[in-house]
């Protein structure tokens, strides 16, 4: 097994010279090569996983299904987001104060293979009157477990993996995991063509909690040198300095407020999910075009975005949300121009425009708090920033609201609005 790590690791790590494990201890650097295996493993069965069960398509498709009202589906993003980001900087000080960390990433491994096993038990033998509300409790549950892994991942990839194949290992997760998501899509669409039932979603989520399960017992085998448990952050003292930096910062202050309402890309995308359910609500293996659909537009877009993001990340900015603006207003054809008889096929680009524009909204604003943040207190700025973005997405649950009283298309217009809003606000930010 060892030779076989050995071969996969040299195979896709091209080195000009022997082993250089920057950034780690010594003791971890024979374990290099089987830490990396189990890493792009463990990372290519999330991504899957993600996939399946996504908050902002699948699941929105499935509440349809269930009679979930549009409030509730557009409460899906939110809670998302919320959960995973909010909890950050109450556990990051605690995580630092033990020496292994993986336990932390293993246990919320677990925890989220509970949430989807749970979600398939009530599909299957519960009410189904209370499916809706079943999923967004466990939702819920699986994002804040999301918020302590995506914390305790970053500390043991920090021991475990050199600093110069960092890189190439995440492209390698969600290169292999963005590529079983597209066979997965398009198992979808030509091989099951019944028509929605229960049980295909029941299964869904019984698959989502399988690979889960399986991911965590990878990552509880990588081989973790005991690190330093001093330096554990308060989190007290850091929502302190926090809302100093908010109050103090105007520059940053206004990055908050623009990377806020650059949430309007995300959380368009559910409401585009009720729209093609709208127009045609037969078949089951349409839901496979739009995984198929949505992932080729993050694959394909990144390559470009990355090259304007290095260039300027705030025109990036308004590049995504000019996009996001098109394909909301390709969506209000739909409405506005009924006379055309357009068919699900035709709304299909709307998934594309609007996954483009979220990939690069998305590393616009990375690249930018990056470059901001000064190098001394980058973890301070970005913990802050993912808090602050936790607390607007908690209001942004309520902004289903508007497609409850006023309909789909006022839903839409109301978050083209906020990404005009976006779009004036990035003329404001300061160069970095």
């Amino acid at each position: 097994m060892a030779e076989l790590n050995e071969r996969f690791y040299d195979y896709l790590i091209e080195e000009d010279e022997p082993r250089a494990c920057r950034a780690i201890p010594d003791d971890a650097c024979t374990n290099v090569p089987k830490n990396f295996t189990l890493n792009i493993a463990n990372g290519t069965l999330t991504k899957l996983a993600e996939k399946i069960i996504s908050p902002n398509l699948t699941l929105a498709w499935i509440m349809h299904f269930f009679g979930a009202s549009s409030a509730m589906v557009g409460a899906l993003v939110p809670i998302k987001d919320a959960g995973s980001l909010l909890p950050q900087l109450a556990v990051s000080g605690k995580i630092r104060s033990y020496s292994i960390r993986k336990n932390f990433w293993v246990i919320s491994g677990l925890v989220q293979a509970f949430c989807w096993l749970a979600a398939a038990g009530h599909i299957f033998f519960g009410n189904q009157d209370t499916v809706p509300l079943i999923i967004l409790i466990l939702l819920a549950v699986f994002s804040i477990a999301s918020g302590v892994a995506s914390v305790a991942y970053k500390d043991v990839i920090g021991k475990t993996i050199p600093k110069n194949t960092r890189g190439q290992m995440l492209s390698y997760r969600s290169t292999f995991g963005g590529v079983l998501s597209l066979i997965a899509g398009v198992l979808l669409v030509f091989f099951i063509q019944e028509n929605a039932d229960k049980t295909i979603y029941g299964f869904m989520f019984l698959f989502a909690s399988i690979l889960w399960l399986i991911a965590s017992l990878l990552f509880f085998n990588i081989k973790e040198e005991k690190g330093a448990t001093e330096g554990g952050r308060n989190p007290f003292q850091e929502i302190k300095e926090g809302v100093s930096l908010i109050k103090d910062e105007k520059d940053f202050r206004n990055f908050l407020f623009t990377r806020a309402l650059l949430m309007a890309v995300p959380l368009l995308q559910p409401f585009y999910v009720l729209v093609a359910k709208d127009i045609d609500d037969t078949t089951w293996s349409l839901l496979g075009y739009l995984i198929i659909v949505n992932g080729l537009a993050n694959v394909l877009s990144s390559p470009f975005w990355g090259k304007i993001a290095d260039q300027s990340s705030t025109r990036l900015m308004r590049i995504s949300s000019v996009i996001a603006i098109a394909g909301g207003i390709y969506a209000l054809l739909f409405y506005f121009v009924s006379d055309w008889n357009l068919g699900f096929y035709y709304f299909i680009p709307v998934f594309f425009i609007n996954g483009i524009a979220y990939s690069g909204a998305r590393l616009s604003r990375k690249t930018y708090l990056v470059d901001y943040a000064p190098s001394e207190n980058k973890a301070t700025y970005v913990s802050v920033a993912n808090t602050f973005i936790g607390l607007f997405t908690l209001i942004a649950a309520g902004f289903g609201l508007v497609a409850e009283y006023f309909g789909l298309p006022a839903q839409i217009l109301f978050f083209m609005s906020l990404l005009v809003g976006a779009i004036v606000l990035s003329y404001r930010l300061k160069k970095v």
